[in-house]
């Protein structure tokens, strides 16, 4: 105890090792649906499904211990929603990457995000995105993963080579179960239950049971459980696609990252009290190596962007003020490892409700958009319709960043665009051009 005391001044900071242990309890328990719904979401990419399950468990405790032992705080991390969709559909599908030069990209990233955080730039690229970009940036992939949930569970789907989308067979079982998923989850959600996504995955698993959605195996065996396959796969041949592409994928990962962690960090924190008067959160900047350091941990283990989580709020409303939680947390990380063969039955039919829950959560971020501003609300509108329209992250923040930095120079007000918001707007005019006239 004394130990702990000197490592993590519980004292000091008005806790103690059982509040710490409650509270790193919780945040796993709220955050735990990463464990399935990450490989579900990567394995479309051709990714093993147990490789990145047992990357994400990893690489979800690695961020933890990093945290605590770095900043002292008790914020979660895990591969982040959104980042994972930005792997997948943005990447792979959208850019042509191998999933093992994804990878890759991903490292890279992780090591201009190191170096931003250890110099005067972190600031200034945070100061220099308009809030309501950011927000717009947050909510825009909610509805993409919200989107993604539907269509990969049936519930939406897409008619023939129109690519219009239509509702699914109502009467299928995969569709049945999805519905029952999000009741359940939902219902759970509304009554502000610990854990209800965790809950309702678990939950619509053995539901699909009867339904013959969920295969239960005939026998559990840890022989084709392995992280060989994902472990040291990076591939640094980038160039297949062009540089402009590559520096799009690049910057768009690492500002990504970069938002979602500021936003979760400064929004818990000053929700929770952990912030200074003026709103600032000291330790937070010790937070942000952590992250970038854990998303390079986690490509090289197989697995996508890490980032700090905001059901790390959970924790923190039980008592959670020290690294002590985020310790607990990735040990519950290492001990889940030991689930993975039973994890494998999960369908995707009962991720997808998880998919769609979370998206409601991110949409949240909406409500600080000024939509009477219409140089704000044109831009920001761009930013979230666009994602789930064109199947890619990168392509919203890039409508969006343009759209705002066009309005402003014609509107008469091109001094109030800071210089780097010019800097990655052009960024993406050269990429879209690029990709124009070379067929990309």
């Amino acid at each position: 105890m004394l130990l702990l005391e000197r490592m993590f001044k519980l004292k000091e900071n008005n806790t103690n090792v059982r509040t710490e242990i409650i509270a790193g309890f919780t945040t796993f328990f709220a955050m735990s649906y990463i464990i399935f719904v990450n490989p579900d979401m990567l394995k479309i990419t051709g990714m093993d499904f147990a490789s990145v399950m047992i990357a994400t468990c990893v690489a979800s405790a690695i961020g933890c211990f990093l945290t605590a032992f770095i900043a002292n705080i008790p914020f979660a991390q895990a591969p982040g929603m959104g980042l994972n969709a930005l792997f997948t559909f943005t990447l792979c599908q959208g850019m042509g990457y191998s999933w093992h030069q994804a990878l890759a990209i991903v490292f890279i990233s992780g090591v201009i995000f190191l170096i931003i955080t250890i110099t005067p730039l972190r600031g200034k690229i945070i100061e220099s995105i308009p809030k309501s970009l950011k927000s717009a940036i947050a909510a825009g992939i909610g509805l993409f993963i919200a989107f993604i949930g539907m269509l990969n569970s049936g519930l939406v789907v897409v008619m023939g080579e129109s690519n219009v989308t239509d509702m699914g067979n109502l009467a299928s079982p995969e569709v049945l179960l999805v519905i029952i998923g999000i009741i359940i989850t939902a219902v759970l959600m509304a009554w502000k239950v610990k854990g209800s996504i965790f809950i309702g995955i678990i939950a619509t698993t053995i539901i699909g049971i009867p339904l013959g959605v969920t295969d239960v195996p005939s026998a559990f065996t840890y022989s084709n459980f392995s992280l060989a396959p994902t472990f040291l796969q990076l591939d640094f041949n980038l160039l297949s696609a062009g540089v402009l592409p590559l520096l799009t994928a690049i910057v768009t990962l690492t500002m990504v990252d970069m938002f979602d962690t500021v936003g979760t960090l400064v929004g818990t924190a000053n929700a929770s009290g952990m912030a200074d008067e003026d709103g600032n959160f000291k330790r937070g900047d010790k937070a942000l190596i952590a992250d970038a350091v854990a998303t390079c941990a986690g490509a090289l283990v197989g697995t996508s962007t890490v980032s700090t989580y905001m059901e790390s709020s959970t924790g923190i409303k039980e008592g959670g003020r020290t690294g002590l939680t985020s310790i607990v947390v990735g040990l519950l990380f290492l001990v889940a490892i030991l689930l993975g063969p039973l994890a494998l039955m999960i369908p995707s039919a009962a991720t997808a409700p998880a998919l769609i829950i979370v998206g409601v959560s991110m949409m949240s971020a909406i409500k600080n958009i000024d939509w009477h501003d219409f140089e704000i609300a044109l831009p920001c509108f761009l930013t979230i319709a666009v994602m789930p329209f064109t199947y890619s992250i990168s392509d919203g923040i890039g409508f969006g960043f343009i759209a705002y930095t066009v309005l402003k120079i014609f509107r008469g007000k091109a001094k109030e665009v800071p210089i780097l918001m010019y800097i990655i707007s052009a960024l993406f005019v050269l990429m879209y051009v690029f990709s124009a006239y070379t067929n990309i």
